[in-house]
């Protein structure tokens, strides 16, 4: 999820006083110098890795699963062999031939979020207990065994991106030997942007595999949100690394940042099948269908045709054709035509989320429009907060910070960063094969595609939530459909559908509907 927070870096502010001051103290005796300057160095040493172990056993299917839960830290190095971070995880491991199981990778997005919401709330062994779509209570929260998790097919590695959870980089040093001004400051920013952060993740991967003896094991990569087009990238370099996937999950995708830039008629055709499903969950629609499926293909097809032409024809589009768009707009959408037509057919998913609802005074959540709000402001432009964020935010943090301690026995001197400030420095270039200069953002479409031309053996299912708003599902199709994949790879990717938002395990029905899925994925990968 998208997640911004928490201040690690005001932490190295004191350091950072004291070596200025003993640099500058022209008074100082040479010893004293010297004895000023060694906590600085310290801070250039890089932690020890550690781990907790503990065991613990979970029902799946009828049969009992006895699993280790290692809790810990791994360092990646640089391209110099030394140390560059500390990378935190938590691993689910069950006893068996290494050569058949599976290890999967999993993280969130962000950018700038820990992976707190796929570890406490997906496929593990415990899950957080939430009242959804309604929000949580307050403590105290329930853990609970999760029939659902996916450790009766794969072993599961939860990593934390830089700067986020546990996970930091550390302070490198200059051609001096003192600590790297810049890197003191904040050592956790150099990696962060879009293919820093690839290859970090690509350097822990290879450390886990190669410290756990996991080099033979099928390997998958799990991402949620921007943790998507991270796989889609990290499929591309590991393959470059001799490390070849068996099959890459992608959970509420965003593939290419390019096609959501403000301003561009494609976001709005984008969003329309979303705020169709909404209004359909919401009864908000004259004549609701009696179910969902046969009704968005019937708006899939106006939003690719009928309303797309209409928009791409701008100012000229003429009296009469506005009005039948805004007519069948306001027949998939449950806004009125007034409205449509004064936003000139274009309504942004904040607008959506305050519109729909304004005549009972709610709002709907952008992670998932199944979540209601209630603003100050019922007359306002947009919504003042996300409800789908907000009602479960709390129980996360609590549930996550309680088990890691009394069940893992990981026990930190620092606060887990649940969402790093990430996104206000990061560097979204990304370099494409094919062209002089990266490109200014995120577009992993022609890698994924590489990826799956390289390895043609490479399984791609593309997860979605119906009432996603963040990420949505016509867009994640109309990204996964320009890729130029060979006919004969088609087969290699699949899609699948829930009855939820951008987290779809959310909703149980829809976790029980993604376990048998994703278990047939499995089955078919390797």
């Amino acid at each position: 999820m998208f997640r911004t927070g928490l201040f690690a870096s005001l932490l190295c502010l004191v350091p950072a006083t004291a070596i200025l001051a003993a640099e500058h103290d022209e008074a100082a005796k040479p010893d004293e110098k010297a004895e000023a300057a060694k906590p600085a160095r310290a801070k250039t040493e890089a932690p020890p890795e550690r781990s907790s172990v503990t065991s613990h056993s979970v029902q799946i299917g009828g049969r009992s699963i006895a699993y280790k839960a290692t809790a810990g830290t791994l360092l990646i190095r640089d391209d110099k062999d030394k140390p560059d971070a500390s990378v935190f995880y938590v691993a689910y491991t069950v006893d068996g031939d290494s050569t058949k199981r599976p290890v999967t990778f999993l993280y969130n997005g962000g950018p700038g979020s820990s992976t707190i919401w796929l570890h406490m709330g997906s496929f593990g062994p415990v899950r957080i207990s939430t009242e959804s779509p309604a929000a949580t209570a307050p403590a105290p929260y329930q853990l609970v065994p999760n029939g659902d998790s996916l450790l009766d097919k794969t072993d599961l590695v939860f990593v934390d991106a830089i700067g986020t959870g546990y996970s930091k980089g550390l302070v490198k040093e200059d051609k001096d030997g003192k600590p790297d001004k810049e890197s003191l400051e904040n050592p956790n920013k150099r990696f962060w942007g879009t293919d820093q952060d690839i290859d970090a993740f690509g350097r822990f991967i290879a450390r886990y595999i190669t410290v756990n003896k996991r080099w033979n094991s099928p390997k998958f990569l799990f991402g949620e949100s921007y943790g998507t087009p991270r796989s889609a990238g990290l499929a591309k370099y590991l393959e470059e690394h001799g490390i070849a996937l068996n099959g890459v999950v992608l959970l509420s995708s965003i593939i290419n940042y390019g096609s959501r830039l403000p301003g561009l008629d494609n976001d709005y055709v984008n969003l329309l099948p979303s705020f169709a499903a909404i209004a359909w969950y919401h009864d908000k629609l004259p004549n609701r269908p009696a179910t969902l499926e046969p009704f968005l293909t019937e708006v899939r097809n106006f939003a690719r045709g009928d309303y797309a032409v209409a928009l791409n024809k701008g100012q000229d589009l003429t009296a009469a054709e506005r009005d039948a768009i805004a007519e069948r707009m306001s027949r998939y959408t449950g806004l009125s035509t007034t409205y449509l037509k004064e936003a000139n057919l274009r309504v942004s998913q904040p607008r959506f989320r305050k519109e729909l609802l304004r005549d009972e005074r709610r709002t709907l959540g952008r992670y998932d429009g199944r979540f209601e709000g209630i603003d100050m402001d019922a007359a306002g432009e947009t919504p003042e907060t996300d409800p789908a964020d907000t009602a479960i935010r709390g129980a996360f943090t609590a549930a996550f910070n309680d088990y890691i301690v009394r069940e893992l026995n990981y026990t930190s001197d620092v606060a887990y960063n649940v969402s790093a400030p990430a996104i206000a420095d990061w560097d979204w270039k990304h370099k494409v094969r094919g062209q002089m200069r990266p490109v200014p953002l995120p577009i992993m479409g022609a890698d994924l595609s590489e990826a799956m031309r390289t390895n043609p053996h490479l399984k791609v299912l593309s997860a979605n939530g119906y009432f996603d708003l963040a990420t949505p599902f016509f867009a994640t199709e109309y990204d996964l459909g320009h890729m130029d994949i060979d006919p004969k790879l088609r087969g290699n990717l699949s899609f699948t559908y829930y009855p939820s938002g951008h987290m779809v395990y959310l909703n149980l029905e829809a976790l029980k509907q993604f376990k048998q899925d994703l278990a047939k994925f499995y089955d078919s990968a390797h």
